[in-house]
């Protein structure tokens, strides 16, 4: 196999291949152009959505040459892979802003730069907006809608999963749009391989089709397994929600808390999926005689390194591992996520309930509640006891109260004068 296939394989990315044998012996003999779509259905991806980017890494450290694919147009009709209903519809102003923000979260893993190190592949990012928002659809439907068959599409597990809930012609056109999107890339560009979730697959292989009708070239596809995490919940789902990428809907040190509380079971796993630490270095701490905790550390300075920089990564570390309160240091407090509230706004008195509901450790007053309800609220290291509790600047210490929820979720209120 392939060096790089081999390297994917090893770091548990692959599920399903359309050739394995000849796609290895086509990049063996020279570097291969790829691709790999993402819908910019919202300003930020989260972890989850950042599998196949890994991937692209690898490929592209290997000499082989990234497309990252933006679906301005598609994200006008929504992808129903994976999907139990249809997605929400945008304008194209909304797509369009969306778009201008996923490059710089992209490029945390693939390298964009016109001065790319030698051996490395080349990496561009392309927007499906250019050759689908203005299409003839007459023309379209003549030109490539003939070679697709109904019967054939409903054979797509995607497709059957949504019938029985309902699918609208507007997504039944959808596989019609990516796979135009292959044979554009393959035409303009020379791509000859798409990459993505294993539920891509078969709107990956409708584009392989149609290249193969078209233009009479063989291209290929390759899927990687959807992670799920060892307790059955879908990666990049916290207590919180999604693990957003954009730092303003999903902090830096709750990024780090997250990783840093991974199931056991997860660890080793996720490091050969979401860090770039070598096979080596991973297997020294796949060993009985490392701490679990060692290892987890690792992996959430590593990831949070790649996604929000180094000082980012090193501020949510010494913040997780410092001691929470009053006497935790300075540095290490600014690493937490944190609001600001004024001196007087605080005289005033606010009620905890109000307060904890104002952070990210609550989504709603009826959490907040709950969580003083439970014994679970603390401040500054004093439990918060009663619902009606008033928080006034007795509570702050040196300009700001650190606020807890249960163990591990912390949160910064900063008082200005």
């Amino acid at each position: 196999m392939n060096k790089a296939l081999a390297v994917l394989q090893q770091r548990g990315f692959i599920r399903q291949c359309t050739d394995y044998d000849r796609l290895s012996d086509l990049m063996d003999t020279q570097p291969v152009t790829f691709y790999v779509g993402v819908d910019p259905t919202g300003k930020s991806i989260h972890i989850g959505h950042m599998v196949p980017f890994f991937a692209m890494h690898h490929l592209q450290e290997a000499g082989h040459n990234p497309i990252a694919l933006v679906g301005g147009g598609t994200s006008l009709i929504g992808d129903p892979s994976g999907k139990s209903e249809m997605r929400k519809m945008l304008t194209v102003e909304q797509i369009q802003e969306n778009s201008a923000s996923l490059k710089k979260q992209l490029g945390t893993v693939v390298d964009f730069s016109s001065h790319q190190q030698e051996g490395k592949g080349h990496a561009i990012m392309l927007n499906n907006y250019d050759w689908l928002g203005n299409l003839n659809y007459i023309e379209f439907l003549r030109d490539i809608g003939r070679h697709f068959s109904v019967n054939r599409m409903l054979t797509f597990e995607s497709y059957r999963q949504r019938l029985e809930r309902g699918l609208s012609f507007i997504e039944f056109n959808y596989q019609l749009l990516q796979s135009f999107d292959y044979l554009t890339l393959y035409r303009e560009q020379g791509c000859r391989l798409q990459i993505g979730g294993d539920d891509q697959w078969g709107n990956i292989v409708a584009g392989i089709e149609l290249v193969r009708k078209v233009e009479g070239a063989e291209c290929y596809g390759l899927t990687f397994n959807l992670i799920t995490r060892a307790d059955g919940h879908k990666m990049g789902k916290s207590e919180k929600g999604a693990v957003f990428l954009d730092p303003q809907m999903f902090s830096p040190y709750d990024f780090y808390q997250y990783w840093r509380n991974v199931n056991d079971a997860d660890v080793i796993r996720f490091m050969k999926l979401f860090t770039f630490l070598s096979l080596e270095e991973i297997d020294a701490y796949d060993r009985p005689s490392v701490n679990i905790n060692e290892a987890k550390e690792r992996l959430a300075y590593e990831q949070t390194r790649i996604i929000h920089g180094e000082h980012e990564a090193e501020k949510a570390r010494d913040a997780a591992k410092s001691m929470f309160g009053s006497a935790m240091p300075a540095d290490a407090r600014a690493g937490l996520p944190s609001i600001t509230i004024t001196e007087q706004e605080l005289q005033q008195g606010i009620s905890a309930i109000e307060l904890f509901a104002m952070t990210d450790l609550c989504n709603t007053n009826s959490d907040a509640r709950r969580l003083i309800q439970q014994g679970g609220a603390t401040i500054q290291d004093r439990k918060v006891e009663d619902v009606k509790q008033v928080i006034d600047p007795s509570w702050a210490q040196q300009g700001e109260m650190i606020l807890r929820a249960g163990k591990k979720r912390y949160f910064r209120i900063i008082v200005s004068s």
